[in-house]
């Protein structure tokens, strides 16, 4: 049987489409957000593997959860994630949410609604924001906004890879009726130029997607760690723009991420950006300065 390292990619937290415990973060704060990420990474490593079989993929997800929990010792990244959780009294709750959501990529190839892929989010993107809020200290007050931000992460990465998933894996996260209301279906993503109806289909999700990142705007300004409110900053500039960009980009046959310029340029925006909010608090009502 394959086992949970087989199964990795190799990707790492360097190679993903926005930053994951960047400079920006304390060096304090970086072991358990790295541990975190680690522990997720080969979670959906597993859910996306090419050739295993959906009962196994279940099982070597059981496999992390047990360690996880402290019932064995077996998967080195579940005990490298419970080491660091229990020096800083967190719970697992956050990295179960996550295996819930890779199961269901397993499971579930389909959405019915809008309402479904958020169902979908709940567990697979807003976990990730609130451990790393978690790891701070930062006030629950903050999920909201959080959970409207990862979200449009998670909504963002599907409208980007939603060809690439359809070919190799036959998961659809672009809901149903989206491709009803279009007068298009999921067949027309395995073509190497989306036809009309669906870059109509994928533009109207873009713009819903805006909706949530509208949402999250002011959440950097509501995080009281300074550089975590500004790596927060960042990650909202950039999916901004990436937005911008599905809805006047085909994603079958054009390029819609950004390239290290374009992350870099967006990043420095962002980062002025988060340092007016930041400001902004500090000064009394009427003498704030416009966002960057």
């Amino acid at each position: 049987m394959t086992t949970t390292a087989q199964a990795r990619s190799g990707k790492g937290h360097r190679d993903e489409n926005f930053p994951v415990a960047s400079r920006l973060i304390h060096p304090r704060h970086r072991a358990p957000i790295l541990a975190f990420y680690e522990f997720v990474r080969t979670a959906d490593d597993i859910a996306d593997h090419a050739t295993l079989a959906p009962a196994e993929k279940l099982t070597l997800m059981d496999q992390l959860e047990a360690t996880l929990l402290g019932k064995d010792d077996d998967e080195p990244v579940g005990v490298a994630l419970r080491s660091q959780l229990a020096a800083r009294q967190l719970s697992p709750r956050h990295a179960l949410d996550l295996l819930t959501a890779f199961r269901m990529d397993v499971t579930k190839l389909r959405y019915r609604d809008w309402d479904d892929l958020i169902g979908y989010c709940r567990y697979s993107a807003m976990p990730v924001g609130r451990f790393v809020l978690d790891v701070h200290g930062e006030s629950r007050t903050t999920w909201p906004a959080n959970d409207a931000l990862c979200a449009a992460l998670q909504i963002i990465n599907h409208l980007q890879d939603c060809g690439r998933d359809y070919r190799n894996l036959d998961r659809v996260y672009i809901p149903l009726d989206a491709f009803a209301e279009a007068g298009t279906g999921v067949e027309a993503l395995g073509a190497a130029q989306a036809v009309p109806a669906l870059r109509d289909c994928t533009r109207r999700l873009a713009r819903r997607t805006g909706s949530l990142l509208r949402e999250s705007s002011p959440f950097s300004s509501q995080i009281d760690d300074m550089r975590l409110a500004l790596e927060v900053a960042v990650i909202q500039r950039l999916a901004e723009r990436l937005v911008g960009l599905l809805g006047r980009r085909d994603p079958l046959s054009e390029r819609v991420h950004l390239g290290k310029a374009g992350v870099a340029s967006f990043g420095l925006l962002g980062l002025i950006s988060g340092a007016f909010r930041r400001v902004g608090r500090l000064l009394p009502t009427g003498h704030k300065p416009q966002d960057a």
